[in-house]
């Protein structure tokens, strides 16, 4: 496989606990280097890469979880059956674990009040969806009524915004306006943290 040039950091998944059999022959103890996000090794668990992306994809962009020891990592469990636990973290550019104390001033959840927006449309779009169409939630919270599909797509960006996460490429880093509709792309969402400032 060919050197992958990414601008996302390597992460490293590390088998915390191991409850039944994997198939896959996870173990113990076990580590995975990913080269990023987006590229897990030969033969990776879809089922876990379904679990793992939310945190893998908040964590490259900067995402914090206060409630950890460090806060830089999170951990992950198997869907299938809760068999398996592996605790993501991200590698800096020398290849050693990138850490940040745990927040002693946490108090619990910080929910982040978070706006989806169509900003673009094209062809038919079962659920009426329009440009300018606007939801607001808090936090991970689902959307009553909202598309299962567009919110599928659309929960990574807000458990990455949620956590803090930057999106350095984007103009506005608190948001994202790639977030495509699986079926056929006809509809284009932007995902926005509302930062405290902005509140009214």
């Amino acid at each position: 496989m060919p050197e992958i040039n990414s601008p996302f950091p390597k992460l490293k998944l590390t088998v915390t606990k191991v409850e039944g059999v994997c198939y896959h022959g996870y173990k113990m103890g076990e580590e995975i280097i990913l080269e990023d996000f987006t590229h897990p090794p030969k033969h990776f668990c879809l089922g876990l890469a379904h679990a793992l992306f939310p945190v893998i994809y908040a964590l490259s962009f900067g995402a914090k979880f206060p409630f950890r020891d460090n806060q830089r990592s999170l951990l992950v469990t198997c869907p299938d059956g809760g068999k398996l636990e592996f605790k993501a973290e991200i590698l800096d550019k020398e290849g050693k674990v990138e850490s940040i104390p745990k927040d002693p001033d946490f108090k619990g959840p910080d929910p982040k009040k978070m706006i989806i927006e169509v900003v673009k449309a094209k062809g038919k779009c079962a659920f009426g969806y329009k440009v300018g169409d606007k939801w607001e939630t808090q936090g991970l919270k689902c959307i009553p009524g909202f598309c299962g599909a567009a919110f599928h797509t659309a929960f990574p960006a807000l458990f990455a915004l949620n956590f803090g996460a930057n999106f350095f490429f984007m103009k506005e880093g608190n948001s994202i306006d790639t977030v495509t509709c699986p079926d056929g792309g006809n509809i284009v969402f932007k995902v926005t943290r509302v930062e405290e400032k902005d509140k009214k």
